[in-house]
């Protein structure tokens, strides 16, 4: 049997029509296109951390439910004791736990553009995906059209990302309430940019059963611990605890996370910084001739240049040594769009500096 014929055989058409999820090799950039923290720890803090590792047991399996951290997870968002939290490997296996629960061709409904995640293991899932664009002229949910799509598909699970991705901007309240109450299944709100953005979902668990609150530890700046989790109703957490896999959060992710968000007064001092950069750059942008740069409450920044000049501008700013994400190829509303992570001072100036020349290059 051929190669091709073994795989025709074997995985399923949905797995066959995909693309796999590709990260660009950032060695040697500025690295400013995958909204990570780009301060490390004090060394102090590192010093302290290490120890810890010490008495770390690589011999026995980690602690199942993760007991230490999640009761330092639930302290540091203020979580009711009546709600449970699922700890997974990043966001994604979150995701991925919430779709495979789900009958089979159930309806899975979010925003457009949103974070690639639902719609990519939707589709391997074979569910039925159905993304509703959101406004063109400041990326709103067009509440009339979710509420028409929610009646139409009945969705059993609704996504919505609070900051979204990739457009940076907070939805309005009042529409999210709406979609909320409307919803026939589940609502995630997916919050993974909630340190920058002073704002959450988190008090609306008294209010909603169906709601369930989703967060990540990545773009605090411990994205290379990969943990994620959800937080909600108890009868909901139980059944997803029933897919979950043993021993997903391994010890040192464990270990490594608890100490860090115990120690989490440098994170918030880091934050403030990326802020405070985030409206440096945006000051920067707004005063580019051809470039739209829109407003922002996560750690990124999405910004439309000339026509058709995106990848070209792209590759010309990595050319130059730095490395941000090319949203043109995504369609709709990304077209002529590119979207850079707030840096250092030093990498933003860089990024803004090779911005600006590739701008007088494509006028030469």
């Amino acid at each position: 049997m051929s190669n091709s014929a073994l795989i025709s055989k074997v995985f399923r058409k949905e797995v066959l029509a995909m693309a796999a999820y590709k990260v660009a090799n950032a060695r040697g950039f500025i690295k400013l296109d995958a909204m990570e923290n780009p301060y490390g720890w004090p060394e102090e803090i590192k010093s302290q951390w290490l120890d810890h590792l010490k008495d770390c047991q690589l011999n026995r399996y980690p602690d199942p439910q993760a007991s230490q951290l999640v009761k330092t997870i639930r302290a540091l968002d203020h979580l009711p004791e009546q709600f449970d939290i699922l700890l997974g490997n990043g966001s994604d296996e979150i995701i991925q736990l919430l779709l495979m629960a789900l009958p089979e061709g159930s309806s899975v409904l979010a925003p457009t553009p949103g974070f690639v995640m639902y719609k990519q293991i939707s589709d391997c899932l074979g569910l039925n995906y159905i993304g509703v664009p959101v406004l063109a002229d400041d990326f709103a949910l067009d509440l009339p059209t979710m509420l028409g799509a929610i009646e139409k598909h009945q969705p059993l699970l609704i996504f919505l990302a609070y900051p979204n991705n990739p457009t940076s901007n907070l939805f309005s309240t009042d529409a999210m309430k709406a979609i909320i109450k409307d919803a026939p299944g589940l609502v995630v709100v997916d919050e993974a940019y909630a340190p920058f953005a002073n704002a959450s979902f988190i008090d609306q668990l008294d209010n909603y059963d169906h709601l369930l609150i989703m967060r990540t530890v990545s773009k605090l700046g411990l994205a290379g611990v990969r943990l994620g989790y959800v937080m909600g109703q108890p009868a909901l957490i139980e059944q997803l605890n029933k897919i979950r896999l043993p021993y997903n959060i391994n010890s040192l992710t464990q270990i490594t996370a608890d100490f860090a968000l115990a120690h989490k007064t440098f994170f918030a001092h880091q934050t403030d910084i990326i802020c405070e950069q985030r409206t440096y750059v945006m000051n920067e942008l707004v005063k580019m001739d051809g470039i739209v740069a829109y407003p922002s409450a996560a750690n990124f920044i999405l910004f439309k240049v000339p026509d058709f000049k995106a990848t070209d501008i792209f590759l010309s700013i990595k050319q130059q040594g730095v490395l941000i994400k090319n949203m043109t190829g995504q369609g709709g509303l990304l077209v002529d769009c590119l979207r850079v992570t707030i840096g250092t001072p030093d990498e933003n100036k860089a990024f803004l500096a090779a911005l600006r020349k590739s701008l007088v290059d494509l006028t030469l």
